[in-house]
């Protein structure tokens, strides 16, 4: 009797902790796309400056000594979408709300990288920490995560081993290359959502 009265007690507080681990995300704002719709968790979008003058979509190229198009960029030119990206959360859930743990992946990945085309973050470049596709050693663990940032969105990457978060911004190379990385000075990349097809 004495061991289904444990049992019983265990699978309450199992229960609860699982119920208060989640409370948190029923507080927080759903993401909304430029329809201003809920954005689906698992769907297809193109991520987009808020601001005209600085670039278009996000899309990937080749630098530096790549013979794959390894780099994560902001399009020069401003008119461009960029390609499509899924975003996705590992949790079974319907949407994306703000703050929640996401994996960003382009939904067509160059045939010469690895599949998926999932984005990391790679230490020990020139440009500091920088995203990229998989295809090198030196990868950072951890997450991306949407947050607001005024009445826009803004991207971070959270580093698992020390457990702070840095936004996503731009460093502009000497042939005018936007590359994404992770910034420390405050200027993020501001961005919106557009749903793809």
């Amino acid at each position: 009797m004495k061991s289904s009265t444990i049992a019983i007690t265990l699978f309450a507080l199992f229960l609860l902790s699982s119920f208060m681990s989640h409370l948190s995300s029923a507080t927080a704002d759903f993401v909304v796309d430029t329809d201003g719709e809920a954005m689906q968790n698992g769907g297809t979008y193109y991520i987009l400056p808020v601001f005209r003058g600085k670039g278009g979509g996000i899309e990937r190229v080749t630098t530096g000594n790549e013979s794959c198009p390894l780099t994560v960029v902001q399009s020069r030119v401003e008119i461009e979408i960029g390609l499509p990206i899924r975003i996705a959360s590992p949790l079974r859930i319907a949407n994306i709300y703000e703050g929640l743990i996401l994996n960003l992946t382009f939904t067509n990945g160059p045939s010469c990288s690895p599949t998926p085309s999932k984005w990391t973050i790679v230490k020990g470049l020139p440009e500091g920490l920088a995203i990229k596709l998989p295809g090198y050693n030196n990868i950072l663990s951890g997450w991306f995560k949407i947050e607001k940032a005024s009445l826009n969105y803004k991207l971070v990457f959270c580093i698992r081993a020390s457990d702070t978060c840095r936004d996503v911004g731009i460093s502009i190379d000497d042939v005018g290359i936007r590359r994404l990385v992770l910034v420390t000075n405050n200027d993020p990349l501001i961005v919106r959502f557009k749903k793809g097809a």
